[in-house]
């Protein structure tokens, strides 16, 4: 298509019907006082939809309105339009066709832009018009900065050559350090790791190279691969930024900072281990202002959420989330807390470390180097008159035993246990040397869980299980097994080609009948765990990831990875 010309936006919208007279002329007035986009102004009244107005431009300039949630873009087009510019244009080179190169743009009436792009890939462009919504989420995903981080890292490299940085530069603290190699790859690699919403930064030495990988969606991705002789200089800046001994490098090592990327706070928890080629560090990133989760926003079956909801409401008793580690457990425990938070009530934390900072709460940090142990903490939270106290972790029986006497005094306890379900929990804390008349009688229920990966609502595709897979199901669905659709994601950009986008726990619970007391009091494990499985039939943890399979938001594959866990 040729140049597009000059349009009045509103009245076009008027012309298609998309708005009326009387809300353009609401709209208007308001952009007249807030300076803003009319576009912005009439989405966030409500009168229009991004969608609506990105396909009545392209109606009016005879383009075609691209659907960015299917779009998969080329990397090689990509790359013909700068950053920086596909950011300040709100464009995106779509595809080739007919010699002419085919760009996205959310203001298509933007001359100025279309003439700056054509100058910019030096190729004759071809206007298609997108969503502003659906283009900013893309824009992150396709210019990953991999390439970057890499340039950065060959930079300190040449830097360092053969002869070490002078100290004061290496830290950063020199006058123009925020200009140092070291200071730029590692604020280059936390903003890609918030980017591609990473869990964790993992930072590895190996005898010829320095890897650095980034957990995502519970799964671990090669950013790249450097000269190993910078590990000792980003290893050194890492333990400047959290307080660490830098002249300790045989010990492991634990701290934690903060950080702003784009005008967002992230707390970082830092984890150092020597290993054969170098000290490894681990960092786990977690948004302090994305707000804690409600309850009712982490997908729970409504009855296993009826019955925690109604297990923390009790004035007493313990109430603990199980899984290994990673499975979501602290952000369970922490949207409960978020719900019994109220003016009326004390709640202490007991954690190790403190993971979310929630107002209204007195949390500690354990510190086992000055004998500030679990244990230590809990006897005098105990003299703190609380009402509920959440202990981080039952690691031992001392901690065990005084959590389930405060749950048997009249407290609330919330806590947490590395078990495998929740069947198999009550009889871990025997095995740990708990007395059995207080497991029998403190624990009101236990609630097991896992994450399963989400399938990308992108690149969702139907899928055809495989006969091995159709055998698994069976033993959850018999007969029914034909009468569900699955899903499978191909993957796209908006996912990094993996399928999958974000993740869902899975739960299971087990609530400490008059039965199962009876039976935990008579020591007798093989009854209890008769009745316990009588109790959970058809509502276990591989029964909930079956049931996230049937209504197409994992794959078979991902649910019998959760069975797998299970069974070993």
């Amino acid at each position: 298509m040729a140049r597009p010309e000059k349009i009045r936006l509103g009245d076009l919208l008027v012309q298609q019907d998309v708005i009326t007279e009387e809300q353009l002329k609401i709209a208007l007035e308001e952009q007249k006082k807030s300076g803003r986009k009319l576009g912005r102004v009439l989405v966030e009244a409500g009168y229009a939809t991004e969608e609506g107005i990105a396909r009545a431009l392209a109606r009016q300039l005879g383009a075609e309105y691209i659907d960015l949630k299917v779009f998969q873009p080329k990397p090689e087009l990509v790359k013909l339009l700068p950053e920086a510019q596909a950011r300040r244009f709100r464009a995106l080179v779509i595809d080739e066709k007919n010699g002419l190169l085919r760009v996205g743009m959310s203001d298509p009436t933007d001359l100025a832009a279309f003439d700056e792009i054509a100058r910019i890939v030096k190729r004759d462009i071809d206007l298609a018009v997108v969503a502003e919504g659906q283009l900013l989420p893309l824009l992150d995903r396709v210019y990953r900065r991999t390439e970057e981080i890499s340039s950065l890292a060959k930079d300190l490299t040449q830097e360092m050559g053969d002869i070490p940085l002078e100290f004061g530069a290496l830290l950063g603290i020199t006058p123009g350090a925020e200009d140092a190699p070291v200071v730029k790859l590692l604020q280059t690699v936390f903003e890609e790791a918030v980017k591609t919403r990473a869990s964790d930064i993992h930072i590895e030495p190996q005898e010829k190279s320095l890897v650095i990988r980034f957990r995502i969606d519970g799964a671990l991705h090669i950013q790249t691969e450097a000269d190993a002789k910078i590990a000792t200089a980003l290893v050194l800046r890492l333990k400047l930024m959290s307080g660490l001994d830098i002249s300790e490098k045989r010990l492991p090592q634990d701290g934690r900072f903060n950080i702003k990327l784009r005008g967002n706070s992230v707390d970082v928890r830092i984890s150092t281990m020597p290993t054969q080629y170098g000290e490894s560090v681990v960092m786990r990133l977690l948004a302090q202002n994305t707000g804690l989760l409600q309850l009712d926003k982490l997908a729970m079956p409504p009855r296993v959420l009826e019955r925690f909801r109604h297990a923390i409401a009790r004035p007493s008793g313990i109430v603990l989330v199980t899984g290994p580690t990673g499975s979501g457990k602290t952000t369970t425990l922490y949207a409960a807390l978020n719900e019994l938070n109220k003016p009326d009530v004390k709640i202490i934390t007991v954690e190790d470390p403190v993971e979310y900072r929630l107002p209204g709460l007195n949390q500690v940090q354990v510190h086992e180097k000055i004998d500030l142990t679990f244990a230590r903490v809990l006897r005098t939270a105990l003299r703190q008159d609380p009402d509920i106290i959440l202990v981080g972790e039952m690691r031992d029986q001392e901690t065990a035993e005084i959590g389930m006497r405060a749950a048997m005094t009249g407290h609330l306890v919330l806590s947490t246990l590395h078990t495998n379900d929740a069947l198999s929990t009550p009889i871990r804390l025997l095995d740990m040397g708990v007395p059995r008349y207080m497991v029998a009688l403190s624990i009101q229920l236990v609630l097991a869980q896992r994450l399963v990966r989400v399938i990308c609502p992108n690149c969702s595709e139907p899928y055809q299980p495989e006969p091995f897979e159709r055998e698994w199901l069976k033993y959850e669905l018999g007969e029914r097994i034909d009468q569900f659709k699955y899903a499978k994601g191909r993957g796209c950009a908006h996912c990094a080609n993996t399928g999958y986008q974000g993740r869902q726990a899975v739960y299971e619970f087990l609530e400490m009948t008059n039965a199962l007391v009876e039976a935990a009091n008579h020591g007798d494990p093989t009854e209890f765990m008769r009745i316990g499985r009588q109790q959970m039939a058809g509502h276990t943890l591989r029964r909930d990831a079956v049931r996230l399979v049937v209504n197409g938001r994992t794959t078979i594959e991902e649910a019998m990875r959760v069975s797998t866990q299970l069974d070993e």
